[in-house]
């Protein structure tokens, strides 16, 4: 008796799926839209940008992003990245199933080192998933600015399951 393997997801479940990461990213996330949060690039790894605006600056004077906008850009770009990660890591899954299985995701910790200030035109975030395991998922965070200047970078291990 040979074990049945489960059917990959076609090439337009796949693309159906990254046009509905795209949207709940840009457009049904309120507190992403709110930010201003765009996707620069889905695959083969997730960044995502925003622009400086002034209703963003924690620092009057200086015109430096707050802290915490910083602080969820970096947890929103690590939660999207790993939301692609569960879709390579089930490729068995529906549309509806993978939708499904994204709406357990949640934060469980994440500590943030602020190394310059948060100056610039705008933002580029990106995630390096370190570990996906069955309950726990685990990255690494970085936010650049327009010049490239490495901002802040952050490590995170949330829910999966």
């Amino acid at each position: 008796m040979t074990a049945s393997h489960p059917a990959l997801r076609s090439a337009q479940d796949q693309a159906r799926l990254e046009a509905e990461v795209i949207e709940m990213i840009e457009q049904r996330t309120p507190y992403q839209k709110a930010l201003g949060v765009k996707v620069q690039t889905l695959l083969p790894s997730l960044v995502l940008r925003f622009d400086w605006r002034p209703d963003l600056v924690g620092h009057f004077q200086s015109g430096r992003l707050h802290g915490g906008v910083i602080a969820a850009v970096l947890d929103s770009v690590a939660g999207c990245a790993l939301m692609m990660g569960l879709a390579h890591k089930h490729p068995h899954d529906t549309l509806e199933q993978m939708l499904h299985r994204v709406t357990r995701l949640g934060t469980i910790d994440m500590r943030v080192d602020y190394l310059r200030p948060g100056l610039g035109k705008h933002f580029l975030a990106s995630a390096e998933i370190t570990r996906l395991g069955g309950r726990v998922g685990s990255t690494l965070m970085r936010l650049h600015n327009d010049a490239g200047e490495l901002l802040a970078t952050a490590a995170a291990s949330y829910i999966v399951s």
